[in-house]
């Protein structure tokens, strides 16, 4: 994060990876360049003949880089936004937030700009949030866009999963690369899609990706690896492509007249004008017009010839997979995991994600303290402001997919500790790095969403969701100083806060918290009705009678009958036993 901001603000352009920076003693950079070729060529000087210009510079320029790094130092200060005179938080910077949004939105293709063309969930997030709260538009906005992602490219149509981002608007050519974190996010917003418009392809999205999560992501501990390579055989894509001669050889000639039509075999290849990179080119619904067939005959006949390929494509040499376990992209996959699973009811998914959990708990967690990173046997660095903000979040999805004590007690443990040694209790808001972190260039706040949320986004809605679960104020006016440091930043670049967007909501309006209390055989009536609409602003805890250890605001009486408490912010309604005025409640609240 330092150094690629350092490397904009030198140069004026926008960073990437693989990112050189050339630094002096004291770790401040000078010169820096995102890829620089091993020899010469389209304009760019050849690593060796750059180190000895850098050394010619560093040599003679001294003086000038001296004052270089003075000033790129206050640059860097100057990112962070600074002590706000502002009292009053407002809701200008969402109503702002989406007007930006629909400017940048592709209404064709879906997406949020052109090529490259990036998922963005945490803004899609945002815009289906906004939906529920009555937002005119931003639910056509996302549907479009997931659906258009889900038939393209970017998804793999015969393994589950998506790759990075597309390098054209149309969806249709990826970098093929799988991250672990692209893949949680767009589990739980395709989750949240389905759960309003009940459309199968987006389900069927949730089944794949979670199939794959746990088929190619899970280690045998139970952590999900970081992610795999775009290459195989030193070739991009190569593990992913087809011709049409293996395709013939391996499907049926009816399993291949609907498979071509449908991929788009039937088209000039898509992949460097040899090969073809599987997408959905026509609606199986027209393949099945045009060949005279039933609907249900050509989807069982493209389910059969898809998993012919997938076999196929098992035995080829695969991309390389990193294997290390980082806890804050384990929390983003274990909130994507248990969302999908409290909405679809799948159990297994529950499972991986406690299993992610409990390794996370057993090996990432000693004496009050995360560790970031683990691999080979190995587990590595303090942790940073995103392990600790993810991992609350993640929890608190995970209570409430199936309550247990333990997990409300972990997620105390980690609120207590993001506010022991991240808050800036001075201006409010969480650095990234601890208190007792090296001493590095500069001491970042990152606010704005990129390829993940931004942990202090994410550490105000959590940390705001628990303290009303709670009762808690230390994590409430801790929430509440982070976004009035921020606020300033809202309202001028407000669509690139999204994740602070959604805590300055939930702070304005507080998110209700929903606690089903009674015996474990008479919940489920009660539990079907809560969740048959989408309901991104309640937290719902369902607590069997007879379990011990609670806090004092779960800890309500065992009757041998169901009771629901509702509470937004302070406000509380009398205990509801009548399942008819349980659904009165839920409907008078909204919902989708």
């Amino acid at each position: 994060q330092i150094y690629q901001s350092a490397h904009h603000l030198l140069t004026r352009r926008s960073g990437g990876w693989p990112l050189t920076m050339f630094l002096t003693p004291d770790q401040t950079p000078f010169v820096g360049g995102t890829y620089f070729p091993p020899t010469a060529r389209h304009g760019l000087p050849g690593f060796k003949e750059l180190l000895s210009r850098i050394e010619r510079l560093y040599r003679t320029r001294r003086s000038d880089i001296d004052k270089q790094s003075v000033s790129l130092q206050q640059a860097l200060a100057s990112i962070e936004p600074g002590p706000s005179g502002e009292q009053d938080l407002s809701d200008a910077p969402i109503r702002a937030a989406v007007r930006d949004l629909e400017r940048i939105f592709d209404a064709h293709e879906g997406g949020l700009g052109q090529a490259p063309k990036f998922p963005h969930p945490y803004e899609l997030d945002f815009l289906l949030r906004r939906h529920a709260s009555g937002e005119r538009g931003a639910l056509d906005m996302v549907r479009l866009t997931l659906r258009r992602m889900a038939e393209g490219g970017i998804y793999d149509q015969l393994g589950g999963g998506f790759c990075r981002y597309s390098v054209d608007a149309h969806w249709t050519i990826p970098h093929f690369e799988k991250m672990l974190y692209d893949n949680a996010a767009l589990l739980a917003i395709y989750t949240d899609v389905w759960c309003v418009t009940g459309e199968a392809l987006f389900a069927r999205v949730v089944e794949q990706t979670a199939a794959w999560v746990m088929r190619e992501m899970q280690s045998p501990a139970g952590g999900y690896y970081s992610s795999l390579d775009a290459d195989s055989e030193h070739e991009e894509g190569r593990f992913y492509v087809w011709t049409e001669d293996e395709i013939r050889s391996l499907v049926s000639s009816e399993e291949f007249a609907v498979v071509a039509p449908h991929y788009g075999l039937d088209g000039p290849p898509n992949f460097e004008d040899q090969r073809w990179h599987l997408r959905v080119t026509k609606p199986l619904e027209f393949v099945a017009t045009r060949a005279g067939r039933g609907l249900d005959e050509c989807q069982a006949l493209l389910g059969s010839a898809r998993k012919k390929l997938l076999a196929a494509r098992e035995l080829r040499v695969h991309p390389g997979r990193d294997e290390k376990i980082l806890t804050s992209w384990n929390a983003l996959m274990i909130r994507g995991m248990a969302r999908a699973a409290r909405e679809l009811g799948r159990v297994e998914w529950l499972d991986s994600a406690r299993r992610s959990m409990e390794f996370v708990r057993t090996t990432m967690w000693r004496e009050g303290r995360l560790f970031a990173t683990h691999k080979d046997g190995k587990t590595r660095l303090n942790a940073y402001l995103d392990d600790y903000a993810f991992l609350l979040d993640a929890l608190i999805e995970l209570i409430q997919v199936a309550f247990r004590p333990e997990d409300l007690s972990f997620a105390s443990a980690l609120a207590d500790a993001l506010l022991e040694y991240f808050e800036d209790r001075d201006l409010g808001g969480y650095f990234f790095t601890s208190h007792d972190h090296e001493r590095l260039l500069y001491r970042n706040k990152p606010g704005q969403d990129n390829a993940t949320p931004s942990g202090n986004g994410i550490a105000a809605f959590a940390l705001q969701r628990f303290g009303h679960l709670l009762g808690e104020t230390r994590y409430l006016a801790s929430a509440a100083r982070t976004l009035k440091f921020f606020h300033p930043h809202l309202r001028q670049h407000p669509s690139a806060f999204p994740s602070l967007l959604n805590a300055l909501e939930e702070n304005l309006e507080p998110a209700r918290s929903i606690v089903l209390r009674g015996p474990n055989t008479a919940l489920g009536p009660w539990l079907q009705e809560l969740r048959a609409t989408y309901r991104p602003h309640d937290v719902t805890l369902v607590v069997p009678d007879g379990m011990s250890g609670l806090p004092q605001t779960l800890t309500h009486p065992d009757t041998g009958q169901v009771h629901a408490w509702i509470c937004q912010g302070v406000h509380c309604l009398p205990p509801i036993t009548e399942m008819p005025a349980f659904s009165r409640v839920l409907v008078a609240a909204g919902g989708e």
